[in-house]
């Protein structure tokens, strides 16, 4: 989207969520897109909330700080219009987001800024690599890189940028020395890095204008976030253990997500709601007393729930409980799958078996739960027959959907990709792959293997490095996503899926 003048000073309002016209900005939150929009049209119609983001502003909004967030990738910017919509309103900080996929577009948007605003930035790419980020010439406005949960720290830079030498996690490049400096607490170090989630207040949805909105069966969903961390060390995430060791495990308590649930019924009457955390059901000792606050407020009498879940814990599920997620409900379960090959869950350290995923899928699907099984092509060591097994056993699980026609089954397939601070990127660059190689993303137009024209809808799926790191030469695995993605959206399209 390329803006003129006038347009420029419509966005204003127009483009930038949740701030006061009538006053100064403090902070504008941007999250960059996927790609520079300008070179070629976005042609996803819908893009995830951006939740993190709108829960730092309103904490500042609560501080009472005048705070906006944009949504480059929401309203298909292009990298030149966002700085110069960013220049336009002027506000003192920008705050960005920084992904490894999107990290270019951010640095450009960054490159763009008037030196007179000062740049704060945070993120799974600002944790794994923040020197080559604070030397990045693209970042010369940095005054903040924040490590970790934002929240208390954002706002108390907004109220004083000199404490930052005071605040944990924060880090930035002394101007003199060309040096990198690091806040030390003086106390409380832990509250800062992970505050107490249910102290937080509820998002205001002013934020995300397009959050709560109208689903396609006609109910309004909203996106709730119910916990923060995840206890896995799966070798390719980016929420790894491993990867944010600094991050405690912390599930709201069952009251306050009820009490989200109830408001945003109240406020916008949504029905149906999905839980966007790493991993909502992932513990049993969460899940207990969640669904017993769920039974007691009758939650299944009034809303339905998507939520994250974790395989080997549902397989440890009786069936009891199994039938009070039902009851309470749930209606369908995103589970990171992976791989039909046992060898490469074993690689990945999923913990977890192809037997496993088709028992659980299995019992999740005859009480009309839907699963969304998330699929990984191409990972380190995948040979010819991973990918075979892989294919077979999507194909294994959409032939339940359709046996037991309760519950529905959909597949969402992806090229792997290596992301900095993951397990799998540490054992890549100890083989000799050079990180810049690693980082150098690209979005890949898979409409070009034949796809259907579903694929169009992928956008933010379809990024890649362009290294072949399995046994399996990049076409025949691009060919074979293509295949397996217009499978999906012929079976959506007849209505085998939700």
């Amino acid at each position: 989207m390329t803006l003129t003048t006038a347009e420029d000073t419509r966005a204003t309002t127009d483009l930038i969520a949740g701030a006061e016209s009538s006053r100064a900005l403090d902070a504008l939150f941007v999250n960059a897109p996927l790609r520079d929009y300008a070179l070629r049209p976005r042609t996803n119609d819908y893009t995830l909330p951006v939740l993190g983001m709108a829960y730092i502003a309103t904490y500042g909004q609560q501080a009472g700080f005048n705070v906006g967030v944009l949504d480059a990738e929401a309203h298909g910017l292009g990298v030149d219009a966002t700085a110069r919509l960013v220049n336009n309103v002027r506000p003192r900080w920008v705050g960005m987001n920084l992904l490894a996929p999107t990290y270019e577009m951010s640095a450009r948007i960054a490159a763009g800024l008037d030196p007179g605003i000062a740049l704060m930035v945070g993120g799974h790419h600002a944790r794994a690599m923040p020197a080559r980020i604070l030397d990045d010439p693209r970042m010369a406005n940095l005054r903040a890189l924040v490590v970790g949960e934002g929240e208390s720290r954002v706002a108390a830079l907004l109220a004083d940028d000199r404490r930052r030498t005071e605040l944990p996690g924060v880090m930035w490049r002394d101007r003199l020395l060309g040096t990198h400096v690091v806040g030390i607490a003086r106390e409380r170090a832990a509250d800062w890095l992970s505050p107490d989630i249910d102290a937080l207040p509820l998002v205001n949805r002013e934020f995300l204008p397009q959050d709560p909105y109208l689903a396609d069966d006609g109910r309004i969903e909203a996106n709730i976030v119910g916990s923060r961390g995840c206890p896995y060390d799966c070798g390719f995430c980016g929420a790894a253990v491993s990867a944010n060791p600094d991050i405690r495990i912390r599930p709201r308590s069952p009251e306050r997500i009820v009490g989200e649930l109830d408001h945003l019924h109240e406020a916008y009457g949504a029905t149906a709601y999905r839980f966007v955390d790493d991993l909502f059901l992932g513990a049993k000792r969460v899940i207990i007393p969640q669904m017993e606050a769920f039974t007691r407020h009758r939650i299944g009498d009034r809303y339905v729930w998507d939520a994250t879940g974790r395989i080997n814990v549902f397989d440890r599920l009786d069936d009891d409980m199994l039938d009070t997620l039902k009851a309470n409900g749930l209606r369908e379960v995103a589970l990171g799958i992976e791989s039909g090959s046992d060898r490469v869950l074993a690689g990945m350290d999923k913990r977890i078996t192809a037997g496993m995923t088709e028992r659980v899928t299995a019992r999740l699907l005859m009480r009309g739960i839907g699963v969304k099984g998330y699929f990984i092509l191409g990972y380190p060591g995948e040979d010819q027959g991973d990918l075979d097994a892989t294919v077979q056993h999507i194909h294994n699980l959409w032939g339940m959907a359709d046996r037991y026609g309760a519950g529905r089954f959909r597949a969402s397939v992806f090229e792997f990709r290596p992301y900095p601070g993951t397990p799998v990127w540490t054992a890549l660059t100890d083989a000799g792959h050079a990180p810049d190689t690693l980082l150098a993303y690209s979005d890949v137009d898979l409409t070009d293997d034949g796809a259907h024209e579903g694929m169009r809808q992928r956008d933010e799926f379809n990024f890649s490095v362009g290294v072949q790191f399995g046994a399996v030469p990049l076409r025949r695995l691009r060919k074979t996503l293509a295949e397996l993605t217009r499978e999906q959206h012929e079976r959506n399209r007849l209505g085998h899926t939700v």
